[in-house]
């Protein structure tokens, strides 16, 4: 009974699209599945609002008061048990109003606005660097253009210090909705298909991830072309710190922005987690050892250094160059 209560709702979330999941499961010889594969079913709402079905009240038609009696005590008893499970399965009332606290936190100190962005990663063999970089400069540009697609193309890099022969991107879409919707949509364009089978010989690997901006930063820069090279530091944060994470950032970035010219900043939602990204210009590496240095003449940087590097499990810095068809450059 508990178990069909608890997956009542689900059900019906799914039960509108099943039809077009049964249909868009028949994909041709040879394809991979992909989200085009899972139709987005996203209208504003998942759960349409009816009633749960509610326990049966004791009869009262018999007039025997043993029989209320007993009736009664089944069904405090079953309240009892009921919330014991609950409390089992979900935690206490004190606990679960601590994690709707967290989780209010999370939302309303951390996350900005409603865009979701991906940070894709593609490890190109040596070799076949012009043929990728031919490649992706005719669809990047091709993808953000289309008013179908709820998605923009922030900007593409090739890493030139770090992990050579990577190539970097940073998409912004309309919420995962939008993430949703465009892969979907792309996936079925025979373009993007022909895309894929040209793409996957020149990688050696690809991953991505989906990040959120944090709400401090003020968003993710606009396109711009001011020249010179880009640092794409990653800090690999241990489980649970994050919210101090950004309290001391969020004073730190003052500092920062004296001599820095920041690009974004950015926390994983989904694939790497507990990681933070944060991107930076600067005119050339001379510059940026020049801005770092000033930056420990400024109050405030040297305590946000000190509280920050012990919630750090690790932490990368790489250089980037924009590709030529990059909004940010």
């Amino acid at each position: 009974m508990l178990s069909s209560l608890r997956f009542s709702s689900s059900k019906r979330a799914f039960s509108s699209c099943r039809s077009l999941l049964n249909n868009s499961n028949q994909q041709p010889p040879g394809r991979v599945p992909s989200l085009g594969n899972v139709p987005p079913s996203y209208k504003g709402h998942y759960f349409d609002g009816t009633p749960q079905p509610t326990e049966p009240l004791p009869s009262s038609t018999s007039s025997s008061p043993d029989a209320v009696d007993s009736a009664d005590a089944a069904s405090a008893g079953a309240k009892k048990s009921s919330g014991l499970i609950k409390s089992f399965l979900f935690g206490s009332e004190e606990s679960k109003r601590e994690i709707e606290t967290l989780e209010k936190s999370y939302s309303s100190q951390l996350m900005r606005g409603k865009y979701v962005h991906e940070i894709t990663y593609h490890q190109v063999r040596p070799e076949s660097s012009p043929e990728y970089v031919k490649l992706i400069s005719e669809v990047y540009p091709a993808i953000a253009a289309d008013p179908e697609n709820k998605v923009k193309l922030v900007g593409s890099w090739r890493t030139v210090v770090g992990d050579l022969d990577t190539f970097v991107s940073i998409w912004e879409y309309n919420g995962y909705a939008g993430f949703h919707e465009t892969n979907f949509r792309t996936h079925h364009d025979p373009k993007f298909v022909d895309y894929l089978a040209r793409l996957r010989p020149l990688l050696r690997s690809r991953s991505n991830k989906l990040v959120q901006e944090f709400s401090f930063w003020g968003g993710t820069a606009a396109p711009r072309s001011l020249g010179g090279v880009f640092e794409l530091r990653t800090y690999e944060l241990q489980p649970g710190r994050l919210l101090e994470w950004e309290t001391s950032w969020r004073k730190g970035l003052e500092c920062r922005r004296q001599v820095m010219e920041p690009v974004g900043a950015w926390f994983s939602q989904l694939g790497e987690l507990n990681t933070v990204h944060h991107l930076w210009q600067f005119a050339d590496l001379e510059h940026r050892k020049l801005s770092r240095e000033k930056c420990w003449e400024l109050p405030g940087w040297a305590d946000t250094v000190h509280d920050t590097v012990k919630l750090i499990n690790r932490m990368e810095a790489n250089i980037l160059v924009p590709l030529p068809f990059s909004p940010l450059k």
